[in-house]
């Protein structure tokens, strides 16, 4: 039976180079700090209030093209 320390050693816990480029450039853009999670047929973006999802939402093919994605953007308001 395998330890703990043996199993989390072999995790790689850097995050997809997806998350950074979205956190990235929506810091440098709206200076917000936001959530993201990398689904299978989507990539979902937290945001603090309404008005950051909907000009994110004006920005998707900006986003999109940045990542190098063709997953779906979908927005959650987190308050």
């Amino acid at each position: 039976m395998d330890s703990l320390f043996n199993i989390l050693s072999d995790k790689d816990f850097d995050e997809p180079p997806e998350i950074a480029s979205i956190k990235k450039y929506v810091q440098d853009k709206f200076q917000q700090a936001v959530g993201v999670l990398v689904r299978e047929r989507d990539i979902v973006i937290i945001v603090p209030n309404a008005a950051l999802a909907n000009t994110l939402r004006l920005c998707g093919p900006d986003i999109k093209r940045r990542c190098q994605t063709d997953k779906r953007l979908t927005f959650r308001i987190n308050r």
